[in-house]
């Protein structure tokens, strides 16, 4: 079989459904098929997911995304993983342990969103231990050592019977290939594995209360940590391949935290990583910028070691709720029921209705910030990730009058758009005093596809806005890795070269320039105000 006729497959689990796609070696997407999953939530911030229903949507969707592309399984190179930061929980034998009260064993992830372990987080925050400068000083309850800290603490039980706590793109891979290996992505992101020093630091897990994970050296976590792209053992097993419908042996790739998935399928264009920061805008945020040294940005998650491109560090901020704080924006509004009806006849979400609807009122796309006027947003419903890092942070409405109409609904739409860019500026702010400059920004995820979302985005945060030709750059960057692990392209930089494209860039209006930066202002005024009300 020729290059020209094999293909990749990358494998993408978010928080509300799981996708696989298949691509051709030029980066083309020849199909790609969706499986929703359950969110479980509970009381107490709790949200958990299922690993047996995930796996089973990842076969699935692999099936059907085959089986659309028209393409013989034996053409698969490689597959490559990504999957949100939630932490899974495996007894012995494969068993799924419960992570909540309920104590059922199907609810055996804590997903990256659930916030159950904020007190464990202050804690391990109130040692300002030195691990913590490589997550921007303040650890969030949002990784996992915080969570397992929690499992330890109010269910020991499950804690001395875990076999395995994963990240769930390291179960993934495991569950493919029967290799134990963790992604140095995953690790350094979100457990506080130093990369660049290539060890965990044990001192960290005594002091914060887990020191069987260290007298144990660590097998529970990850003793063999690796770079992304990596194959994994011997390929799929032959329980894998029967129910995904592939060749035994076929070549699996170390996986990716979701977001980071985008930036692989995305940044490599233009000036590459180094110019460029991916910005991933799904249901939460992500902002991830490359540099070639060690910057420390308060606030901002990182630096970490190989975490995305081999041999650099990276930055992570972003926001625990992005996409999902603008659907919960519009929908507090009381014309928000006839909006959906119309939105439903229309055959689109509420959000890309509201979207159209500002592109018929306005001349274009950078005049709809005079719609919003005199309404000011900090839409952080669930914190403040970056550059604050303080997860008590709540979202701050101004502005809002007796009026229950479409018209008033659009005005709230597009000033809770302007929030969204004001705190993406924030974190490019925050990095700029630091020393790290952005030449623009490579969008990606599924709330930022819509025009309107880009143009806004470059206005509010002063900086161009690129798209990327391929439809589903997270899928793409998933399967960037299975051509590396599949030797179908010589190392990660390079594929990323090969396989991302241009498609549009968005530059921000000068004519507009003034009018954010009193947005910005205002927008700081609120967020600072609702602090102090707060304390």
């Amino acid at each position: 079989m020729t290059n020209n006729e094999k293909t990749i497959i990358g494998v993408d689990v978010g928080s509300g459904s799981v996708r696989a796609g298949v691509f051709n070696l030029d980066g083309e997407l020849l199909a790609h098929a969706k499986q929703d999953i359950t969110l479980f939530r509970s009381a107490g911030s709790i949200v958990e997911q299922s690993s047996q229903e995930i796996w089973q949507a990842v076969c699935f969707t692999i099936k059907e995304a085959i089986k659309q592309a028209g393409v013989s399984p034996k053409s698969v190179a490689g597959i490559g993983f990504d999957a949100t930061c939630s932490l899974v929980v495996i007894g012995d034998n494969k068993e799924p342990l419960a992570v909540g009260p309920t104590d059922d064993p199907n609810r055996n992830i804590i997903v990256w969103m659930d916030h159950r372990a904020i007190e464990q987080a202050e804690r391990i925050n109130a040692t300002k231990h030195s691990v913590l400068n490589y997550v921007g000083g303040t650890i969030s309850p949002e990784m996992e050592t915080p969570k397992i800290l929690w499992l330890k603490e109010n269910r020991p039980h499950i804690y001395q019977k875990a076999h395995h706590f994963f990240d769930l793109a390291d179960y993934l891979t495991w569950r493919a290939t029967g290799d134990l290996a963790r992604s140095v992505c995953t690790v350094t992101c979100k457990w506080t594995y130093l990369a660049h020093e290539k060890r965990w630091d044990a001192d960290y897990f005594h002091q914060i209360g887990l020191s069987e994970l260290a007298d144990e050296n660590f097998a529970r976590i990850g003793q063999n940590v690796v770079d992304p792209g990596t194959p994994c053992g011997q390929g799929l097993l032959e329980e894998a391949a029967h129910e995904m419908g592939l060749p035994v042996g076929t070549h699996v790739a170390v996986g990716l935290i979701d977001a980071h998935a985008g930036g692989i399928g995305t940044v490599g264009i233009k000036n590459g990583a180094l110019a460029n920061m991916a910005y991933v805008f799904g249901t939460s945020s992500c902002t991830m910028t490359t540099t070639q040294k060690e910057v420390f940005v308060p606030g901002v998650w990182g630096p970490y070691y190989s975490a995305m491109v081999p041999g650099c560090w990276l930055n992570e901020g972003g926001q625990s709720a992005a996409g999902a704080a603008i659907d919960q924006l519009v929908n507090f509004h009381p014309a928000s029921a006839e909006a959906h009806q119309l939105a439903k006849k229309a055959g689109v979400s509420l959000p890309v209705y509201l979207a159209n609807l500002v592109l018929e009122k306005v001349k274009s796309p950078s005049d709809a910030v005079n719609l919003a006027k005199g309404i000011h947003i900090v839409p952080e419903f669930l914190g403040n990730r970056a550059p604050f890092a303080d997860p008590d942070a709540k979202a701050v409405i101004a502005g809002l009058g007796m009026e229950r109409d479409l018209d008033n609904l659009v005005a709230l739409y597009v000033a809770g758009l302007c929030g969204i860019g004001y705190g993406l500026r924030q974190i490019l702010d925050a990095q700029k005093a630091c020393g790290i400059q952005c030449e623009n920004i490579i969008i990606s995820g599924g709330a930022g596809q819509h025009p309107l979302v880009r143009q806004i985005l470059a206005d509010t945060a002063g900086i161009p806005i690129v798209s990327t030709q391929c439809s589903e750059p997270v899928l793409l960057g998933s399967a960037i890795l299975g051509a590396v692990a599949g030797n179908v392209a010589a190392s990660l930089p390079e594929a990323m070269k090969q396989f991302t494209k241009v498609d549009q860039v968005y530059n921000s209006e000068a004519r507009y320039s003034a009018v954010h930066q009193r947005r910005y202002e205002a927008y700081k005024a609120l967020q600072k105000t609702a602090k102090l009300i707060r304390e």
